[in-house]
């Protein structure tokens, strides 16, 4: 197992968390929505946080699991931007940078999913 503070993934899956929370923070049009407001940041937390669970659990087994779990929370999350610029919440500019966002760290997922993965 390897420490889960020296994966990209895990970095970068942090700096969205912290994102998602600013841009609901300052957003007005999240003020007044707390369910999806809320809905975003648990998914956004959850991504790196089953990443480091996941990789601190003693069987490669275990972590795979959990990365799937991070991969769910990423597609979760995607969806949840998606309404959030068909309500016109956020920007489209805004919309591409996210999901962006969300694609790179499931791609990058999936490449620590199959490093791990034993024939």
């Amino acid at each position: 197992m390897s420490n889960y503070e020296n994966l990209k993934v895990w970095h970068r899956a942090v700096e969205l968390a912290v994102s998602i929370y600013k841009l609901t923070g300052d957003n007005k049009s999240f003020q007044k929505d707390f369910g999806l407001k809320d809905q975003m940041r648990r998914a956004s937390v959850s991504i790196s946080s089953n990443i480091s669970e996941g990789d601190e659990l003693g069987t490669d087994k275990q972590a795979i699991r959990q990365f799937y779990i991070a991969k769910g929370s990423s597609a979760e999350l995607y969806t949840q931007l998606t309404i959030s610029k068909k309500i016109e919440y956020i920007s489209e500019d805004e919309n591409k940078y996210y999901l962006n966002e969300c694609k790179g760290i499931s791609a990058m997922l999936t490449n620590l999913i199959k490093s791990r993965t034993v024939d």
